[in-house]
């Protein structure tokens, strides 16, 4: 964390030093304060006269000490602040773009709630703790040692009270810190808990008010709330004894240091703006001491919060940039390469989910889609179809064998490079909090609206999009709750088309589609992007009887692939899926 720091260190070093300005203009104020009781209201030094105009000079002293501790402490505010803000802004960034750089089994390992409480509350606790050691570490050090001098300064007598004091009051603080340390760490995992039941309950909220879920989800979330606010009031519970036992140690003292002074004023070793200015010290130590177990309290729980923001910027990527042999020619293209652009082959590809104790997804596929091929993939539930496809992007790597894309290992291109190649559309369409135009240009940024009103017309939604109050500008709500799943599929498709990549895939992204919209979408598809290779994944056989070849795919291998009329005729699954739609649906038209 400190080479975060390191970027600020003019800020973290001006703002200890005004802190110094300000702590220093405090440990003044009791001795000025002692001068105006003995010389300027009692007159030791004068007979017992007092002397007003030392009172108004001293004064003036005093509030003009005021006013230069008030800028100092100001002063170190604002430089303390420009610190830990913009420490906390860099490493939120840091954190984000790392959270973006992860692969898709770090995240599920982490968990959504997770993440949002590391880059929101964690990242918080942290900015405290450079604070705190920025600003507060050295007012309460100051203070403590300052304190401690000036008091000896007084009258070395007043030191036996602090010897005895002090003790009580630090072994205090080091066993309530102690026994709080340890849950911090399990109060974020509580709060990680409850964010993530949120985040649930926000994304799913038409399917809880759906199922009529809205009691069980709230006792859900009233379960995580009590377990956080449970261990927060253990902590709490621990600091709560320690303030008082504090305070009881600082009233016995200053009656001490009273019965002390006393006896020194009756023997004349000591005057009575001496006790007063001895009790301001004492209290400036004690709450000195006090101020420091906050501030450890910061320092343990910014600790853990740290440590949890290193698991996610130590997190190495799983999926990582390849080392391409012809990254310095930038893939020069031969006549070969140019001939097979969106070539995709599967080679004895097998994959199990990383951390998964299942049996393997996929088993020894082998499978060849030419550049310009339409290739549909069909299977039961659960077969493996979205599994095989998302090795191509490499959302996942395979656990043995390869996939290659125009001839190469995906594992030797550069992630961006690989990734531009390909574009994909979920059966879950996920849209953005920005208007359709923009949300049709995530599949390319420098596109002009022409561009995206063509892909538009062949994901057949630019009827529906004209319709909408401001057309293209009409902003998609959270989520694309806005829209219905059908209109959403289609924003998704038009994002897909417009990218202009080398290999489509479809993942079951027209499923909201009626046959005849479906229908018009891929002939349209198939008239404008021949060359393009298109993957289609789908659970409907009318979506791909007229797709070049169709995968047919059950418990993780191919059971068989060829045309529709071919499959008729040859495979047994084929047939059996055909006949159950063509009866009980009645969709299927030759």
């Amino acid at each position: 964390m400190l080479k975060y720091v390191k970027k600020y260190w003019l800020y973290a070093l001006i703002a200890p030093l005004f802190m110094m300005g300000e702590v220093v203009m405090d440990l003044l104020q009791p001795k000025l304060m002692s001068t105006i009781i003995d010389e300027g209201v009692l007159g030791l030094s004068n007979q017992g006269v007092g002397n007003l105009q030392l009172i108004i000079h001293t004064g003036l002293i005093m509030i003009g000490i005021v006013i230069v501790g008030g800028i100092c402490g100001v002063l170190s505010g604002v430089f303390a602040n420009l610190c830990s803000q913009n420490f906390g802004n860099d490493i939120r960034k840091d954190c984000f773009k790392k959270i973006m750089s992860l692969s898709f089994e770090q995240v599920d390992r982490f968990s959504t709630g997770s993440l949002v409480t590391r880059v929101t509350n964690d990242i918080t606790q942290v900015q405290n703790l450079v604070m705190q050691c920025i600003r507060g570490f050295v007012r309460t050090t100051m203070l403590f040692v300052g304190g401690i001098v000036c008091l000896l300064s007084l009258n070395i007598n007043f030191g036996v009270v602090l010897c005895i004091a002090l003790p009580v009051v630090l072994c205090s603080v080091i066993f309530f810190i102690l026994k709080a340390n340890p849950n911090f760490k399990i109060l974020q995992k509580k709060l990680d808990k409850v964010n993530g039941v949120v985040q649930e309950n926000v994304a799913g909220a038409r399917v809880v008010k759906a199922y009529v879920k809205e009691e069980y989800e709230k006792e859900r979330f009233g379960k995580a709330n009590d377990e956080l606010v449970s261990t927060q009031l253990r902590v709490l519970k621990l600091f709560s004894y320690m303030t008082p036992i504090a305070n009881i140690v600082l009233n016995i003292s200053v009656v001490a240091v009273i019965k002390i002074g006393a006896i020194e004023v009756q023997g004349g070793t000591a005057t009575p703006g001496n006790i007063m200015a001895a009790i301001t010290y004492l209290s400036q130590i004690m709450h000195g001491v006090m101020m420091l177990s906050m501030i450890f309290q910061t320092i343990s729980r910014g600790n853990a919060s740290a440590a949890r923001l290193k698991e996610v910027l130590d997190c190495d990527p799983v999926i990582k940039d390849g080392r391409n042999e012809n990254a310095e020619n930038k893939y020069r293209v031969s006549e070969e390469i140019e001939n097979k652009k969106g070539k995709v082959e599967f080679r004895n590809v097998s994959f199990s989910y990383p951390g998964s104790n299942q049996d393997m997804v996929l088993s020894n596929i082998n499978l060849t889609i030419q550049p310009g091929e339409t290739l549909a993939i069909l299977g039961a539930t659960g077969s493996g179809k979205t599994s095989l496809v998302n090795l191509i992007p490499r959302f996942y790597d395979v656990t043995g064998g390869s996939v290659l894309l125009d001839g190469q290992n995906v594992k030797d291109y550069p992630l961006k490079e690989l990734r531009d190649k390909v574009a994909i559309a979920l059966q879950k369409s996920e849209l953005f909090s920005c208007s359709i135009e923009e949300n049709i240009l995530w599949g390319k940024e420098s596109a002009d609206l022409e561009e995206v009103k063509k892909a538009a017309g062949i994901a057949q939604a630019e009827e529906f999009i004209l319709r909408q109050p401001a057309g293209y500008d009409t902003v998609v709500a959270e989520s694309g709750t806005s829209l219905s799943g059908g209109q959403k599929q289609r924003i998704a498709v038009s994002r897909a088309i417009l990218k202009g990549a080398e290999v489509l895939i479809f993942d079951d992204s027209t499923s909201a589609l009626d046959l005849k919209t479906e229908e018009n979408l891929f002939n349209a598809l198939n008239k404008e992007y021949k060359h393009v290779t298109k993957i289609i994944i789908a659970q409907r056989v009318a979506s791909v009887k007229t797709a070049d070849r169709i995968a047919v795919i059950e418990n993780g291998q191919i059971a068989a692939c060829d045309t529709h009329e071919a499959l008729l005729q040859s495979s047994p699954i084929y047939q059996d899926i055909y006949n159950s739609q063509l009866r009980n649906g009645g969709e299927i038209h030759e």
